[in-house]
């Protein structure tokens, strides 16, 4: 960023108040009837419904529309372990982008943990807390132990956003990508540079959406994970093809798609131009990707693009999943958010794209006009057909694979929409 852009970030943060959320009141607290009801004595009544009956805590607290956003800073962004602290102002801002897209009620909790087993204990006991827990910016390979477990103990959504998040809004450009360039997913040759928890969700996605593990050669800084590599972790292992291919130039001639989920400037000029006809290439590393879009559409003029970056077409940004998929889990008080619920938040998005494109966003773009193609394969954030799109279709799927302990709300997501977007 420039010294300007780098100065405006810390206004940001820093003015008109420090941070970027606060509490709000929901009810009435101006008479002392109102005090008398909120705590002492009326606030007994709730406590001894709720201890006679554990669900009545969605009648009578915000826990049904309260998701923690949980950290404990040992990958924050591309920046690295820094420590719990140094995280808040990301866990702030995610909760900012709940509250903002869904009317998700979000606070950040920052975990000062010795080992993963500790984090996991530290947010099982606060669990009850929440009606979901977004786990962020922990590194793997502990981020997906902490997720297992914490999945298996507690009874609302968990949620790994760094892996699951990035990888619905990868599938469903790529299922668009491969359908403009005329190419079926169960066929196509992919090649995933990167092998850590965001690579490990999106090929786990992926190959749960149609396409063959056999097709998929995984890239980490040993090379290709292949079946005669020792000492992989189980993660990797999943990926470990049969070939003899070693590296990305090995691996890259002829591959239908490249998906980058790395470090900057990764991917040649020259291995692009091995690829196959009408190339997917998703470059993801921000802020620079692995090949810059300039020089893939100087050298194959039928690559189809995308990146981690709002200043490029198709950008696969997080926000277009997150919100909307614990809005539709939240909604019908799920359990969990399973493999059905984010297959559906990814043929949602692919189908939002086909649509014509509202004249607001059109504006948000300064753009005249906006079609599905080469150049808009994902819906753009300030999209708020998403809302309705996403939450109805993963609240449904949450229904249908039983997760669910609400039926959809009447008119939903008409009704929920509506009073969020006031």
């Amino acid at each position: 960023m420039s010294e300007d852009m780098k100065q405006a970030a810390l206004d940001y943060h820093e003015f008109p108040r420090p941070g970027k959320i606060s509490v709000e009141l929901t009810t009435s607290a101006e008479s002392a009837r109102d005090l008398a009801l909120a705590y002492s004595p009326g606030v007994a009544e709730p406590v001894r419904a709720i201890a006679e009956n554990p669900e009545d805590a969605y009648r009578y607290t915000g826990k049904g529309n309260l998701v923690a956003v949980i950290t404990n800073g040992s990958a924050i962004l591309g920046l690295g372990d820094l420590g719990p602290l140094a995280s808040k102002p990301v866990m702030e801002g995610k909760s900012l982008l709940f509250k903002r897209f869904a009317g998700v009620d979000s606070i950040d909790i920052e975990v000062d943990s010795e080992s993963p087993q500790a984090l996991i204990d530290t947010i099982a006991r606060i669990a009850d807390t929440f009606g979901g827990i977004n786990l962020e910016d922990i590194k793997a390979p502990e981020c997906f132990e902490v997720e297992r477990v914490l999945i298996e103990r507690c009874n609302i959504p968990v949620f790994h956003d760094d892996q699951h998040g990035t990888a619905i809004v990868t599938a469903a450009g790529m299922i668009n990508a491969l359908e403009i360039a005329g190419k079926k997913l169960d066929e196509a040759k992919i090649v995933c540079l990167g092998a850590g928890a965001a690579a490990n969700a999106c090929m786990t996605l992926l190959v749960n959406m149609g396409a063959k593990v056999e097709n998929i050669y995984m890239i980490d800084r040993t090379g290709v994970i292949h079946s005669g590599r020792e000492n992989l972790t189980p993660e990797k292992a999943a990926f470990a093809t049969e070939t003899e291919k070693r590296t990305l130039d090995d691996a890259i001639d002829g591959a239908d798609v490249f998906v980058g989920l790395s470090g900057p400037n990764l991917l040649s000029a020259d291995q692009l131009a091995k690829m196959a006809s009408s190339p997917v290439v998703f470059a993801c590393a921000n802020p620079d990707p692995e090949i810059k879009p300039e020089l893939a559409h100087s050298v194959r003029d039928d690559v189809i693009m995308a990146t981690g970056r709002s200043d490029y077409p198709n950008q696969v940004n997080n926000v277009l999943g997150f919100p909307f998929i614990f809005r539709g889990a939240l909604d019908v008080r799920a359990t969990a958010i399973n493999e059905e619920m984010k297959a559906a938040a990814v043929l949602a998005l692919a189908e939002l794209a086909k649509e014509p494109v509202p004249q607001d966003v059109l504006d948000a773009y300064e753009l005249d006009s906006l079609e599905f193609g080469p150049q808009y394969i994902i819906p753009k954030p300030t999209d708020s057909r998403l809302l309705g799109a996403v939450s109805e279709a993963v609240a449904q799927a949450a229904i249908d694979s039983g997760v669910a302990r609400l039926p959809l709300p009447d008119h939903y997501p008409l009704t929920t929409v509506a009073a969020l977007l006031k």
